[in-house]
């Protein structure tokens, strides 16, 4: 273990002084004896450790900004989510920071965000809360040992202090929360918010910015390993089922949200993960389930009965955005690498609110490139102030706030490895059938899961298919265990009018939203996308 004393003098030679403590590499008992102490946290029934972060239950995407400086300002992909802010505000906010910290005890963790140690990056991230070094602890990939510690130079410091406030008028920022990454002084500043992924998606945006330049893709997917060594991933924005899907008892789990491609195979961004447990069940997601009765796993924002400290899953008083985080060992049937060969299937997610896409269709290369940059999903009634009927919400490559770079860059990577990998592309509508939100009802799970396995299996490789006139997609007209009126959506619409007239609304959104890119993109790859009507 490094000494105590050279942590230090390295915080004094970033700017710190009059450090209370340092509570260095703590560990998990340790950290939980600090949060409860501090009350930060509640010890609830079974082990887990209940916390809130007040105001900000998610991520604060109007308060995440990029430094503009000359070493990366012609990189990043500037716009409405890399928004620039000017380097003297950072440092200004970094002074600030510093200041801050003074008299109070602080807690470091050196760690990885990467398990292939060719491409890992040694992080430290420092927080003035226990529980938030304890996420630190569960999300990131730790050293082995004591030798490793001493070895162990970070490249990144993150800097989380969730009780600082910016003050907007004077520090350039939206709110009094922000999240400033500072890729020439390889720094990240939150402050002003509690909400614990801003930490593991601030190091997600860092490798999404580091790992491309390398010809490595970084994804933001889900990552499993069959019995015979064929991996695959599973791209996907929150509530399309990433994690839950990756969860398979058949096959060993890689990792639930962030991942990289290299010449090697894929590996894992992360040693944890981060789900969403609201409404989970011990009967639909009984891997995921059985970590939310488990020492070591911090569940934010989940009610819990301060007399007998049970929770309850299906409370949603404080946020839909519920999160339990927790270590992958948590998780019984894992790949304890990180790493898995080059995938054999690459699967594309979607929460259809529309009720059109088809529950399963095979992808063409072209297609494949076509929906992961145009990244879809869709966002239902009541989930949002101000939504009464399904919004289609495009995320470019599936994970547009954390991707620093032009999207053709990440694009053109995926493309490669796909043809070079002869990997086969599903796209998955974890969505609605039957008519729209509010009509028709939600893809059942089982039969969600009975299409994947077809998938990966290689159960559908030569499967007869038709293709549907208005996306063009290839539909599998049976699976085994899966009902044939399922399977082509239209058939499940009592309304077949109504069917028609919502799937070409939902296919000129496509159309509209995929214009930003036509100037960067393929012909090919633009004619891929749904006809024109």
């Amino acid at each position: 273990m490094r000494p105590k004393l050279e942590v230090w003098n390295q915080l004094i030679e970033q700017g710190f002084h009059n450090i209370n403590n340092i509570f260095y590499n703590s560990s998990t008992p340790s950290l939980y004896e600090q949060a409860i102490r501090r009350r930060e946290a509640r010890l609830a029934h079974l082990g887990p450790l209940v916390t809130r972060t007040g105001q900000h239950t998610g991520r604060s995407p109007n308060d995440k900004f990029i430094v503009k400086e000359p070493g990366s300002e012609k990189k990043v992909w500037w716009g409405d989510i890399n928004r620039p802010i000017d380097e003297d505000y950072f440092n200004k906010l970094l002074a600030k920071s510093i200041a801050y910290a003074e008299g109070k005890d602080l807690y470091v963790q050196d760690c990885y965000a990467g398990a292939d140690p060719e491409y890992h990056l040694p992080i430290r991230v420092v927080t003035e809360t226990a529980w938030h070094s304890l996420f630190v602890r569960n999300m990131f990939v730790l050293p082995k040992d004591d030798d490793e510690f001493k070895f162990h130079q970070p490249e990144f410091t993150v800097l989380n202090f969730p009780y600082l406030q910016a003050n907007p008028e004077t520090d350039g920022t939206n709110s009094s929360a922000f999240i400033i990454v500072h890729f020439g002084k390889k720094l990240v500043l939150i402050g002003g918010t509690s909400y614990a992924g801003e930490i593991k998606k601030s190091v997600f945006s860092i490798m999404n910015y580091l790992l491309p330049q390398k010809d490595v893709m970084a994804m933001h997917c889900s990552a499993n390993i069959g019995e015979k060594g064929d991996a695959a991933v599973l791209f996907g924005l929150s509530g399309t089922g990433k994690t839950t899907l990756s969860a398979d008892p058949k096959r060993k789990l890689i990792g639930d949200d962030e991942h990289g491609w290299s010449d090697k195979g894929v590996f894992n961004f992360e040693g944890g993960c981060y789900a969403k447990v609201i409404n989970l069940s011990e009967e639909a997601e009984p891997d995921i389930y059985e970590t939310t009765r488990m020492f070591g796993t911090i569940l934010e924002n989940v009610e819990m009965d301060i007399r007998t400290r049970k929770i309850d899953l299906f409370d949603s008083s404080l946020t839909e955005n519920t999160r339990a985080s927790y270590p992958l060992t948590h998780i019984n049937n894992i790949e304890p690498s990180g790493m898995g060969g080059h995938p054999a299937n690459v699967i594309m997610l979607t929460a259809d609110a529309f009720g059109v896409l088809p529950p399963i269709s095979k992808l063409t290369p072209e297609q494949a490139m076509y929906h992961f940059i145009s990244g879809y999903t869709a966002k239902v009634a009541g989930t949002e102030k101000g939504i009464t009927e399904p919004v289609a919400t495009f995320s470019t490559c599936f994970g547009a706030p954390f991707m620093p770079l032009h999207p053709s860059v990440y694009a053109n990577l995926l493309g490669d490895k796909i043809e070079e990998h002869n990997s086969k592309c599903w796209l998955i509508n974890t969505g609605w059938s039957g008519g729209p939100y509010g009509v028709g009802s939600r893809m059942k799970i089982q039969y969600t899961r009975t299409m994947l396995n077809a998938a990966l299996s290689g159960e559908l490789d030569n499967a007869e298919t038709v293709q549907e006139p208005i996306f063009g997609l290839y539909i599998p007209k049976e699976i085994p265990g899966v009902p044939a009126d399922v399977l082509n959506p239209r058939d499940t619409w009592e309304d077949k009018d109504a069917y028609d007239k919502t799937a070409k609304k939902l296919a000129m959104m496509f159309h509209k939203n995929f214009e930003k890119f036509a100037d960067n993109v393929k012909d090919e790859i633009i004619n891929a996308g749904p006809n024109r009507f």
